[in-house]
């Protein structure tokens, strides 16, 4: 259930995220989501890729700071209202959210947000409870 994303310390140069990209398209890792929030000097990228552990290696080999963090990928129906009525769940069991973005693409008439927590495990107690669907690393590399 819990998925390891890649989280990318990235010096705000000219270049520096298609050098990132590059370098795991050349070694044959997919981007499957992604998210870049950035200040004046630099930025943190989360990716999705389909072989974490090797993209860590692949990057840290080419001198990026690179570190892997546990998120959720949670399911909802792609329609107005049910985001806000997730968020209310998490505000009512009391979980922390740290971050979340979303999957680009529409997942069998659902969206899926990529959630990292204070308490993961929590989270994941609270979602089976409450039967929100999380979904596999297995079902995001075959979309």
């Amino acid at each position: 259930m819990k998925i390891e994303q890649l989280s990318v310390f990235v010096e705000n140069k000219f270049g520096r995220l298609a050098n990132i990209a590059s370098n795991l398209g050349e070694t044959g890792i997919n981007i499957r989501a992604m998210s870049l929030v950035d200040t004046s000097d630099f930025g943190i990228l989360r990716l999705i890729v389909d072989d974490p552990k090797n993209a860590r290696k692949v990057l840290r080999d080419r001198g990026f700071t690179v570190t892997l963090t546990e998120v959720l990928l949670v399911k909802i129906p792609d329609r107005p209202g049910e985001l806000g009525k997730l968020l209310k769940l998490i505000e009512k069991n009391g979980l922390n959210i740290e971050y979340v973005y979303g999957l680009t693409q529409n997942y069998k008439n659902h969206a899926i947000l990529i959630m990292r927590f204070d308490d993961t495990d929590k989270a994941i107690r609270i979602f089976d409870d409450e039967k929100v669907s999380l979904v596999e690393m297995d079902d995001i590399i075959n979309v």
